[in-house]
């Protein structure tokens, strides 16, 4: 018998809660993406020079197009450097209940795609680790290997990747728990 949505809405909810948990859990208590950030050694200068840079994302030096890669003047400012991508956010503290709002709503808009492609590949009733070996793989795959092309093109370091790796395999293995304990019978 076919798994409809609809009756998948706990563990998609829960999952998400539960994912929420495990990030605060992270960053809160075992802290492990505080190795991922570091100071500038001159930040108060760079903090005055972009000082009044309206929020979004810049690039320095900036480089409209490929074809202006071809400009000596363009080599010579990427041979001196800095090279750097800079996101710029809006003025004063983080807006954390904003944030958090955000982040709950994308670990359980995360658990409905999960739960859309286990919803086509299993049945009710199928047995727990089936259940839990898609949802494992699909969760890896919805929490993780998209951070992978920020190391390739945008410069993060790899291991800052590899902490979000671990970080998408206990979020998947959360969802796949979640899941495969609360998935229908058959009947």
């Amino acid at each position: 018998m076919a798994v409809t949505l609809s009756q998948l809405w706990l563990p998609i909810l829960l999952g998400g809660i539960f994912c929420w948990v495990a990030s605060a859990l992270f960053h809160m208590v075992i802290k492990h993406h505080n190795a991922d950030y570091k100071p500038l050694s001159k930040e108060d200068a760079v903090a005055d020079s972009l000082r009044g840079a309206k929020p979004g994302l810049y690039t320095l030096p900036h480089c409209q197009d490929m074809q202006a890669m071809n400009d000596e003047v363009m080599q010579n400012k990427f041979k001196a450097g800095p090279v750097a991508m800079i996101s710029v956010m809006p003025d004063g503290m983080p807006p954390m209940g904003k944030l958090l709002g955000q982040q709950i709503l994308f670990f359980i808009g995360a658990c409905l795609f999960i739960a859309y492609v286990a919803h086509l590949s299993l049945p009710a009733g199928v047995d727990y680790m089936s259940i839990f070996r898609v949802v494992m793989a699909t969760g890896f795959l919805t929490f993780g290997y998209g951070v992978i092309p920020y190391s390739i093109w945008y410069g993060h370091p790899w291991s800052n990747t590899v902490r979000y790796l671990i970080d998408a395999l206990i979020y998947a293995a959360v969802v796949a728990g979640t899941f495969a304990w609360l998935w229908p019978a058959a009947g």
